[in-house]
C-alpha cells in the first residue's frame, strides 16, 4: 500500500481503516480472506442493485453506531452513484428506527463524509 497524506478527516479514517485491515490480514490470512470473500458476495449486483445495498449497509451502520462503517459506507454510496437526497432519505428511515443516535451521526458524520468525499473529486 503506497503511503500518502490524508487530505481530510474522512479519508484519514478510511486508511486508518485499510492499514488495520492489512495489518490483521497478515496475522489471519485464512480468516480474512474468508471475510472478504463472504462480504464481496453480499455486495455483487443481484436483485438489489449494488447502490441499494450500499445504502443498507449504510443505514446498519448508522443504526449500530459504527463510525467506521459509517464512512465506509456513505463513501459506497456515493461511489456507487447515490445522490445526496438517495443517502439523506435512507438516514431519515433509519432514524425512524435508531432514534437521536442514528440522526445525531447522520447530521454530522455522514454529511462531513459526502462534503469531503465530493470535494475530492473536483
Amino acid at each position: 500500500m503506497e503511503h500518502m497524506e490524508p487530505r481530510n478527516s474522512t479519508e484519514a479514517a478510511l486508511h486508518q481503516y485499510k492499514m488495520g485491515l492489512g495489518a490483521f490480514t497478515q496475522k489471519m490470512p485464512e480468516f480474512a480472506h474468508q471475510f472478504n470473500a463472504f462480504t464481496e458476495a453480499c455486495f455483487q449486483e443481484g436483485e438489489l442493485s449494488q447502490k441499494e445495498k450500499q445504502l443498507i449497509a449504510l443505514g446498519i451502520s448508522l443504526y449500530s453506531q459504527d463510525e467506521y462503517c459509517i464512512i465506509y459506507h456513505t463513501k459506497g454510496c456515493l461511489d456507487q452513484g447515490a445522490s445526496e437526497q438517495e443517502i439523506l432519505e435512507a438516514v431519515g428511515v433509519t432514524a425512524a428506527f435508531g432514534g437521536g443516535a442514528a440522526m445525531s451521526q447522520a447530521v454530522t458524520l455522514v454529511q462531513e463524509c459526502m462534503t469531503e468525499l465530493n470535494q475530492l473529486k473536483q
